[in-house]
């Protein structure tokens, strides 16, 4: 690989891995806006978000297999056009429930960018070279959600909220451009035959304990987290009525304190356990949330709530309603569903894996 094609991918595959932040958390915000204009409800607007997520939970599931089978270009080319077309649907678009469904769209769109990114850093890399791009690519996913809602919250200071979507509408078309000059990384005999085997592995997946633990508690942990995302903007622009620009920082800094406390299991490995660390990044959360709900009920002032917010969310890079309170109830309930799944379906397993090593030594 030439040094010149190294630095093509390196900025390309970058913006690639970012299509997630950007197409969320540029707009959040945005949404007590959003919310006056098309005058509905929080919950209704927060849903946008929901939609978006949905769509890039699907996309990778399809965009994936779609890559493996005829190769990583053709369904990359059309998942950013569709991106960018759906980006001027939402900035014109007057009716929620077409938005809703733009909102989708746009997420399934968006996912090709996500998951083919990995793919063609393991086409064209391997050992320390993979390594490398895949630190790249963790520094920008690292990056972005701290970016991306401070550029939105720019954005707000001359324009609406339809104008982040117009920024969205130039990323598209620069990432399908960027798309054009690619020149492909699977080779047509390292491609899939049959498209519907990747699909039929997924049930088998699913019978495996330890496995369908770990993406329980990931899915509760990150259902509290996105109860953040989607109504933290009300929390703090509503409630504790500052800017959209305020906010926008206030968000990058806890996006700050993710990055950074990611870097913690790299400086732990080997010394504590994985399991260790993985109950120890729960359980914070856990007496975290517990602590941001009273301070909800209780009309804590926002030097009480930000901090206790901090601490509660940054442990999660080591593994949101225009009221508060629902916001804490759903935090406090993903984080404890997390940790009772995994005390019942991930722990016992590493304790029997331990048993079975000091058996092995003795």
């Amino acid at each position: 690989m030439t040094k010149r094609m190294r630095l093509f991918l390196t900025l390309f595959l970058g913006m690639m891995s970012a299509m997630a932040p950007l197409s969320t958390d540029m707009y959040l915000p945005a949404l007590p806006e959003f919310t006056t204009d098309f005058g509905i409800s929080a919950s209704l607007a927060q849903l946008t978000l929901t939609m978006t997520m949905i769509g890039m939970a699907a996309g990778q599931m399809i965009m994936g297999p779609l890559s493996d089978r005829y190769g990583r270009r053709p369904p990359l080319l059309a998942g950013m056009i569709v991106f960018a077309l759906t980006a001027a649907g939402c900035a014109l678009v007057r009716d929620i429930y077409v938005f809703l469904a733009l909102r989708f769209l746009m997420g399934f769109a968006g996912a090709a960018g996500i998951v083919i990114a990995r793919a063609i850093a393991r086409d064209v890399a391997e050992g320390v070279e993979l390594t490398r791009f895949f630190a790249i690519l963790m520094m920008v996913n690292g990056l972005a959600p701290i970016l991306a809602p401070v550029i939105g919250g720019q954005v707000l200071l001359f324009a609406d909220w339809r104008g982040i979507f117009v920024l969205l509408i130039i990323v598209g078309l620069v990432q399908t451009g960027a798309t054009v000059v690619y020149r492909e990384t699977l080779p047509v005999e390292r491609r899939i035959a049959d498209l519907g085997a990747s699909f039929r592995k997924f049930p088998a997946l699913l019978h495996d304990q330890y496995f369908l633990g770990h993406c329980l508690t990931q899915c509760f942990v990150f259902g509290a987290f996105f109860s953040y995302l989607a109504g933290s903007t009300f929390l703090f622009q509503n409630i504790y009525h500052v800017t959209p620009q305020v906010f926008s920082l206030i968000f990058g800094g806890i996006g700050v304190g993710l990055l950074v406390c990611g870097i913690v299991p790299a400086r732990l490995a080997g010394r504590v356990p994985d399991v260790e660390l993985l109950m120890g990044s729960i359980a914070i959360p856990v007496i975290g949330s517990a602590a941001l709900l009273a301070g909800f009920l209780l009309d804590a002032p926002i030097g009480y709530t930000l901090p206790v917010l901090f601490v509660t969310i940054v442990p999660l890079s080591v593994m949101g309603a225009a009221s508060a309170i629902p916001m804490g109830v759903l935090m406090l309930a993903g984080y404890t569903l997390g940790g009772i799944t995994f005390l019942t379906l991930i722990y016992p397993d590493h304790r029997r894996g331990g048993k079975i090593m000091m058996a092995q030594r003795r």
